[in-house]
């Protein structure tokens, strides 16, 4: 003991054999101190960050020792004050984390419900979200197992959220049914189940942004939802009603907004057939558009990407350029109202009978040539009766009407040899993958600025203007001897131009 006492004693006087040592000691522990501290005040601004959560888990245990005399969270609680609006939402939410948290009991303890909810609010990955709401709403998820009626299920929340926050209101499409349906038959093509692996590898190839709304929805509810349990409860006795439908007013998702003034409600692509394109094709067409950034008092790199997660995008306009039913069906009716429109075009191609709807995607102005044109944006997209990503290539799209030689029409694919769809010469029929279909009608519409619109629009207007100056064109005797109008005139059998001799 009086060695080791009179050693350790010569190492804090500085004695070169001990110092290093006893100094190297000295620098571990300062950077572990230092080490925890970093780590401390990383757990208080993640604390910080999820104080809603912590909050409205508080309220609701509250609520539900009040209500229903439990110490926890009760499903009748959660769907009362956090998703009133959508009880079958909040039955497959409460259900989810009631499983994930191996809860003994029908209710949720308050230190899991905040643990789980934790956990949604942190997910970032597009794979992760997807396959959580998938297992959320799949009756055998233990089993890894989703049926038809799972995937129904959470598809028309994700339509029925996109509809209710619909910019211009709540809106209802008579052909969501069928939506739906041809969603069901791409994925499970007549079975009764999947594994959740292949649904989420069939939405992620086909429609990736579709689970999307729910899941901000989700996480703005959870965010948010403290305040208006709050104001309730400072109300006339805490009512669940209070407040109920104020809970999602600031959200906007990105539903592209159809104008439909050009030819009314009726046309080839329902609403609910937008909300399912728009998940589909890359971000250009649906021209995603950030609504101003508000500051963020002492924000961090990992808040600021927290909040981009609550931040829905703006909806786009898709506008009516050209309707088989309203401007007649036919290559020169197609021409002339979409040649000249520079930006992003969605063509939809509706058989007759119900046999299939196609829908081709160009990223760029149409335009005629005997080759084929187009960037990776590019897709061909089937509708109904089975929805399905067809294909997404550069150079796949093509359209020629007058070049001799070459194959007249409108085609879409990246084999020129074999095109999954291609359109006849006089716009009466087409082929798509190989079987032939009688064509009912065709829609264009224009997905990108307002200003691209009107750009159209002048050229439009100018093209009149000139064919009215060139109609009215006075001609001298000199020039008309020379015309070849006079030739053809002569040839015609009318060798008299004038009025002179009557």
């Amino acid at each position: 003991m009086g060695n080791h006492s009179t050693h350790e004693k010569d190492g804090l006087e500085g004695s070169s054999g001990t110092s290093t040592p006893r100094g190297s000691t000295r620098g571990t522990r300062s950077g572990s101190s230092g080490e925890l501290q970093g780590q401390q005040e990383k757990a208080e601004n993640q604390t910080t960050s999820l104080v809603p959560v912590e909050k409205l888990g508080k309220l609701l245990a509250q609520r539900s020792q009040k209500e229903d005399g439990i110490n926890g969270v009760t499903e009748n609680s959660f769907t009362k004050y956090v998703f009133p609006k959508y009880p079958e939402l909040a039955r497959q939410f409460y259900n989810y984390i009631h499983r994930n948290g191996k809860c003994k009991n029908k209710h949720i303890p308050l230190s899991t419900f905040k643990q789980q909810c934790e956990k949604i609010l942190a997910m970032l990955d597009d794979s992760a979200i997807i396959e959580t709401y998938v297992r959320m709403f799949s009756v055998e998820a233990e089993e890894g197992t989703v049926k038809p009626d799972d995937l129904r299920s959470l598809l028309y929340i994700s339509y029925k959220l996109s509809m209710d926050y619909y910019p211009e209101g709540p809106q209802t499409c008579i052909m969501i049914n069928k939506t739906l349906t041809a969603v069901i038959k791409g994925c499970f093509n007549n079975k009764d189940s999947h594994s959740v692996g292949y649904v989420v590898r069939w939405l992620e190839e086909h429609c990736h942004r579709l689970v999307f709304p729910v899941h901000r929805y989700c996480v703005h509810m959870l965010a948010t939802r403290h305040r208006d349990v709050e104001a309730a409860g400072a109300g006339a006795g805490g009512g669940g009603g209070a407040g109920a439908g104020a809970g999602g007013a600031a959200l906007e998702l990105g539903t592209p907004v159809l104008e439909r003034s050009a030819w009314g409600a009726a046309g080839a692509l329902p609403v609910s057939a937008a909300w399912l394109l728009a998940a589909t094709v890359p971000p250009l067409y649906s021209r995603p558009a950030r609504p101003p950034q508000q500051p963020h008092p002492g924000g961090t790199n990992a808040s600021a990407a927290w909040l981009a997660r609550l931040v829905c995008a703006l909806p786009s306009h898709w506008a009516p350029l050209y309707s088989s039913r309203e401007h007649g069906l036919g290559s020169n009716r197609f021409l002339h109202h979409t040649l000249a429109y520079r930006g992003p075009t969605l063509v939809v191609v509706e058989g007759a009978a119900d046999s299939v709807t196609v829908v081709v995607c160009a990223a760029q102005e149409w335009r005629e040539t005997h080759q084929y044109w187009g960037g990776p944006d590019c897709a061909l997209v089937q509708l109904y009766p089975t929805y399905a990503l067809v294909e997404r290539a550069p150079k796949m799209l093509y359209l020629n009407t007058h070049i001799r030689g070459y194959p007249k029409g409108l085609r879409a694919g990246s084999d020129p040899r074999r095109p999954l769809l291609a359109l006849s010469e006089g716009f009466d029929a087409f082929t798509f993958q190989g079987a032939p279909h009688a064509l009912a009608a065709i829609e264009v519409w224009g997905c990108g600025e307002q200003s691209l619109r009107d750009a159209q629009l002048e050229v439009k207007k100018w093209q009149v203007r000139e064919a009215e100056r060139q109609r009215q064109v006075k001609i001298s005797a000199a020039d008309w001897i020379e015309h070849p109008d006079r030739y053809l005139l002569e040839l015609a059998g009318r060798p008299q131009y004038n009025n002179s001799s009557s």
